[in-house]
């Protein structure tokens, strides 16, 4: 057996640390480049034993990255601000293999570079055009004359969570000096406003032999720049998702090397996406993996550098966040309560960094929460955000909605209540009460088969890329709609017959049971939305066992209530049983 290949990180940080944890459970011996004795990663894994020590000095120092090359077979990056031109020429004389390819990292980081080469490729991304060295203030107006206002000045290189992007609103000299002087004298582009109404990241991993995998997409969530929370798994349209995967891979797949890559889009009104930028490394809207999925993001690249078998990407539960945990001082005391605090939450798992200096929206750490359902998941993140020193209301509420008020729907459903008719309202109650008894989160709308087709037709086609994993449907009469939305979703679908004025709703139970071959619907008793509530809560309790439990514990009620009633017969007789117990 050949001896395990050392892997030579650049850079030290909260990337390099979570490197580490697989490497460890691997057996694959790593050694770290950075300035600094105790930096993050160095803290959690010790070097080789036929090494003295993690390497002390910058990432970008040529003399530092030979010195590594020497002693490692694989040279990879926690970070894409390194010296490529070193990196390349390592590759090339053969000091060490390098991956991701040092062009790709090259071109990755000079954002114009990047945004040019894939939109050549047929990557779409926002609009964009280059400004010249030490623009002008007329240099800034004629760009804006092409891609029009607002329109976001950016760095095109050293640019991060921010920290290189200027928004410009307006082409007075104020406006346009501020942004200038605001960016500095670095090389500048421009970029035509994308008014997206999310911002969703895709993790890719790809190995050398050309093998492509990607993780669930999600939704990223930003404050003043800065990524905040992630949600897992991106909801939204029934092929949401799978389109914000197939643009990741197709873009990774323009780039040469392996390893992992965050890929950040933009989802536009209209439902298209727009490639913002790429990360050839591993990536914060990947952290929540080391939960929530079977292989995490850190793992995967280290399988995918070294030739080993990549593993699943597939999440391990149904809904997933990842908040980062950010300095607001100098003082640690906050990162400890919000820690703390995070302890107490179920499906929690808090990691710190080691960073022994805290500073205002410095990344000190970050929380997975893990949950059963969006609503589970929607009621942790709610007291892991109010921990934060700059918790708001305003904010957090559009992140995680506050519980609803009596009568209202639940903005994270797991069941659906939909009739075709307000008139069919005072059957399905009986429902409402009984997922109210079990604690499920539901929702209730009208949407009618005959007189808003495209309402139901949305309704089921998006509803389980929204979270919901049933569907009660209410219908008298021709009773279309419970069969009309199983055949636009994949999610059990229960048919509610409604008693109509005339054939005392056989005729709609007729007509939801007739489904043709292939269209499965199921149906309960006339007016018995009871049973169909108990009947999706049984499906629930399939994949979410407290449910089954609950369900359980029912039927031992009514087995109870039953066994009651035998005793008072046995004890009074059946006369006085009529008499004292039926007439009451």
């Amino acid at each position: 057996m050949a001896p395990q290949k050392t892997v030579g990180i650049l850079g030290g940080g909260q990337l390099g640390r979570m490197l580490t944890h697989p490497a460890a459970l691997l057996g694959i011996p790593l050694l770290i480049l950075d300035s600094g004795l105790y930096t993050p990663a160095k803290q959690t894994l010790l070097p080789p034993e036929d090494h003295s020590g993690h390497l002390d000095g910058p990432f970008t120092s040529e003399s530092h990255i030979r010195d590594l090359a020497k002693k490692c077979d694989i040279l990879t990056v926690e970070i894409e601000h390194v010296n490529a031109d070193v990196l390349e020429a390592v590759e090339k004389e053969g000091l060490c293999e390098v991956q991701p390819s040092p062009s790709t990292i090259r071109l990755i980081q000079d954002k114009y570079q990047q945004k040019k080469y894939l939109s050549e490729k047929g990557i779409p991304v926002a609009p964009f055009d280059e400004l010249p060295l030490n623009p002008t203030e007329q240099d800034v107006k004629a760009i804006v004359g092409k891609l029009g206002l607002p329109v976001m000045l950016k760095a095109k290189t050293l640019a991060y969570d921010g920290r290189g992007n200027s928004p410009l609103q307006s082409t007075s000299s104020e406006d346009i000096n501020k942004s200038l002087e605001f960016l500095g004298d670095r090389p500048l582009y421009a970029e035509g406003w994308a008014p997206f109404v999310k911002e969703v990241a895709v993790m890719v991993v790809r190995n050398k032999e050309g093998q492509v995998k990607s993780y669930d997409a999600v939704e990223t969530i930003h404050r003043e720049s800065i990524l905040r929370v992630c949600l897992a798994p991106l909801r939204g349209e029934r092929d949401l998702n799978h389109r914000a995967r197939e643009l990741a891979e197709k873009a990774v797949g323009h780039l040469e090397g392996a390893g992992i890559f965050g890929v950040e889009m933009f989802l536009m009104p209209d439902g298209s996406l727009f490639l913002n930028e790429i990360a050839p490394r591993p990536h914060n809207s990947g952290h929540h993996t080391i939960e929530a999925c079977h292989t995490s993001q850190f793992e995967n690249h280290l399988r995918a550098i070294l030739s080993l078998p990549l593993g699943s990407t597939e999440l391990r539960v149904p809904s997933a966040a990842m908040v980062n945990i950010l300095g607001s001082s100098s003082s640690m005391e906050p990162i400890e309560s919000m820690r703390d605090n995070a302890l107490t939450v179920p499906g929690a798992a808090v990691h710190l960094y080691g960073k022994k200096e805290s500073r205002k929206a410095r990344k000190m750490g970050h929380i997975t929460l893990t949950a059963q359902s969006d609503a589970e998941l929607n009621e942790y993140l709610r007291t892991v955000l109010f921990a934060q020193p700059d918790a708001a209301d305003e904010w957090i509420d559009k992140i995680a909605p506050p519980p609803p008020s009596q009568s209202h729907s639940h903005k994270k459903p797991l069941v659906g209540i939909i009739m075709g008719s307000d008139s069919d309202l005072p059957v399905m109650l009986p429902a409402t009460k009984i997922l109210d008894q079990f604690g499920i989160p539901y929702e209730l709308t009208i949407t009618s088969a005959h007189r808003t087709p495209e309402r139901m037709v949305k309704y089921a086609k998006s509803a389980a890329h929204r979270g919901l994993r049933a569907i009660i449907a209410g219908a008298g009469g021709a009773a279309h709609l419970p069969g009309m939305v199983a055949s636009e979703t994949s999610l059990p679908v229960i048919g509610v017959p409604v008693k109509a004025s005339v054939l005392d709703g056989v005729d709609s139970l007729y007509s939801i049971v007739q489904m043709p071959r292939g269209i499965p619907c199921a149906t309960v008793g006339i007016n018995n939305s009871t049973n169909a509530a108990l009947l999706a809560i049984r499906i629930l309790g399939t994949s979410i066992p407290n449910y089954q439990l609950a369900t359980e514990e029912y039927s031992r009620k009514l087995e109870n209530e039953v066994l009651d009633k035998c005793d008072k017969l046995e004890e009074i007789g059946w006369e006085g049983y009529v008499k004292d117990v039926l007439k009451k």
